[in-house]
Order: C-alpha cells, then structure tokens, then sequence
C-alpha cells in the first residue's frame, strides 16, 4: 500500500488528536505517574520484560528483554527518552537494540489526557525482534476518563519500516479502570491496579519486513529453500497490506508509588489473530494463537 495514501490521513489524526485533547484528573498521569503541578523532571528506571511480544506475535525463541530508560520533562510537557534493550540469554550480541523519542504530554480540562511522539528505534543485525524491522513511529493518543468509572483510551501509531518496505498504520483502543488506594504501608504511599482490555488492528507489513530481512536472511537454509519461502510470502504482500484485527489482550497493570520511587508489574496474555498461514511461519515464529508474558520494573523520579 502506498506510504503517500498512510501518511496524509495520520498527520490529520494528530492534528484533531490535539485538538481533542481534555485532561485527567484521575490518581495517574500516564499509568504510574502521579499528577502534581507541573515542573520539569528526571525520570530514570529498569524494566524486565519476560519476552518480547509484538502485537500477539513473537519468535520461536523466548527472547527476554531488560531495558534500563531515562526520561527528561520539560515543565511544558515536551519531553525527551531514551532506552536500551539488552537479551540478557545470549552469549554474544546482547545489547539487542535502543529507542529514542521526542513527544509533548497534554492536559486540559479535568477528564482526559493524550500525547503525540516520535520515537526512532535501533537494533541489532541479528535480533529477531518481532518489531525489528520498524525504523521509526508517529504516534498519538488519548485517554478519557468517565466519572471515575472507566478510561477508555485510543492509540494511533504510523510506523516507518526499513529498506523500502510500506509502512503500517495500527490502531489501539483500551478500556480499563483504576483501583487505588493510598496510605498502604505509610502517608505517601499509592497503590493502584488497573485491569485493561486492549484491541489491535493494523497492516501487517512489519511482519513482511520481518521474516525477508531477519529470518529468511539468517536462516541457515540452503538458497534454494531461502528462494522458495520468499517467494511463498511473497503470495501473501496482498493480506499482510490489508488493515484488519492483529489481536486482543487481556492486562493488569499494578503499581506501587512510594516517594519518587515507583515499583511495577504488568502480566499480559496476548491472543493472535490474522496471523501468517503455518506454512509460512512455522519454524520462524511462534505459531501458538495466545501467549502470555509479564512486565516487572522499578523507576526514580527527580
């Protein structure tokens, strides 16, 4: 699908994205981050991620994530990040990738919030990274919270791939709902567990990008059989450039905020759908229609 006909319409969703942008008054900011008066802030952490899952999609190998990050917020809510993402199982190559991002976080009102971002991602030759093949995102979102009772949330992202493939657009919508409770272990302390309900639907040319230039490119197979799988998904450029429903997943985000420190752990179970005939991904992906991992990570605000 052309980039041109994607491009268009994303820049007009971030622009009415904006536009439509009401903020919270809820407990958090972005999930975790306690709202206070605005000021500008220093945010540093470590998370571990039992496997890297990719819209109900990952390799046959468990590839286990830990990703230290540092975040600076300007008072105006402009902000830069940074991560890196170290496989801490392989005996070579372990530092897998990295991101960096620019994005504005805004609030007006009592009841919503939203941001827009780049992000430009890094990786290394050899991950196998379901989402190594994205050079870059565009994203927006918002989230609007109703009488306290429920958050419903929506997510665009335009995402740029390598070496000449068409970029995808996915679309994210959430429902979740916050149980808070504060003075748990002392005065300034907050708890909070957010059970969340999530649907993906996007284009699939990731996946494309994907196997061609990971797992085709590193498979030890003969050229013969390297020429034939590629030609086989070749078959399939018509259905991964279809927009369609990529997979849902269930989530429950728990946190624990004491000070400027804050501790958290989100165990997801991720169900595929649409995915690549077995055929075809067998041996390269993860074929099993549901997949469940887990999130842990602790960060300090300055």
């Amino acid at each position: 699908m052309n980039k041109k006909f994607y491009f268009a319409p994303i820049l007009c969703l971030l622009l009415i994205g904006c536009q439509l942008a009401y903020a919270q008054t809820a407990a958090v900011d972005t999930l975790g981050d306690l709202k206070s008066e605005k000021k500008a802030s220093l945010k540093v952490g470590v998370n571990y991620l039992s496997n890297s899952v990719y819209l109900g999609r990952a390799d046959t190998v468990n590839t286990p994530i830990v990703e230290p990050s540092i975040k600076y917020t300007f008072r105006s809510g402009i902000y830069f990040s940074g991560n890196l993402q170290i496989v801490p199982n392989r005996a070579t190559s372990k530092l897998d990738g990295g991101t960096f991002g620019a994005g504005y976080d805004y609030d007006i009102g009592e009841n919503a919030s939203g941001s827009v971002s780049f992000t430009k991602m890094f990786y290394n030759a050899t991950s196998t990274q379901i989402g190594s093949s994205i050079s870059s995102t565009i994203n927006a979102n918002i989230d609007y919270d109703i009488a306290d009772i429920i958050t419903p949330s929506l997510s665009i992202d335009y995402n740029i791939l390598k070496q000449g493939f068409n970029s995808d657009v996915l679309i994210n919508f959430g429902i979740s709902h916050d149980f808070a409770k504060e003075g748990i272990f002392g005065s300034n302390d907050l708890g909070i567990i957010s059970p969340t309900v999530t649907v993906n639907a996007g284009t699939q040319n990731f996946y494309d990008a994907f196997l061609t230039l990971k797992k085709y490119k590193l498979t030890k197979a003969g050229k013969a059989k390297k020429a034939v799988a590629e030609k086989t998904l070749a078959a399939q450029d018509a259905k991964l450039a279809k927009f369609e429903l990529l997979d849902y997943e269930l989530a429950v985000p728990i946190e624990y905020k004491t000070g400027p420190v804050l501790f958290s752990f989100t165990p997801t179970y991720a169900f595929a759908e649409n995915k690549l005939p077995a055929s075809i991904s067998k041996g390269m992906t993860s074929t099993a229609s549901g997949i469940f991992f887990f999130e842990i990570g602790a960060s300090v605000k300055f």
